[in-house]
């Protein structure tokens, strides 16, 4: 996951179509078509409507551009973030980087699948064992 100091992030990039979805919007109801970013932002860290919009723009809506995260953004909340379908976060202010980065390196797998990695990995496991030896399961 890629992590912006606040004082980095610029709501419109060059060349990019961007869009900053609203808390409360369905993001079925976005036309994706030509979307380079999406932003969803979390005015407080104890709303979390913001997973679900990357979650189904990720899984369900197949978006394949970036989905950023802006606003009250903890670095506790990091991990989480990139498993809902997160690409890249604005860090709040009084947020360190270093730290944040640190939140990734504690975590290095997970039993379940994701928005990313929908299959967990003892299940893909699993079905490459199988693949390989002939044996059916």
């Amino acid at each position: 996951m890629k992590l912006i100091a606040a004082y980095d992030h610029s709501t419109g990039a060059t060349g990019q179509n961007v869009v900053e979805l609203a808390n409360d919007a369905d993001p079925r109801s976005l036309s994706l078509a030509g979307v380079d970013r999406i932003d969803l932002n979390f005015p407080k860290f104890t709303d979390g409507r913001a997973f679900s919009q990357a979650f189904l723009l990720r899984r369900r809506l197949g978006f394949k551009g970036e989905i950023r995260a802006t606003g009250d953004v903890l670095i506790d909340q990091l991990v989480q973030m990139q498993r809902s379908g997160f690409d890249a976060a604005v860090l709040r202010e009084d947020q360190n980087t270093e730290f944040a980065q640190r939140q990734f390196d504690r975590y290095k797998g997970f039993y379940q699948g994701d928005a990313v990695l929908p299959t967990p990995p003892f299940v893909a496991a699993h079905a490459s064992r199988v693949a390989t030896s002939g044996v059916t399961a």
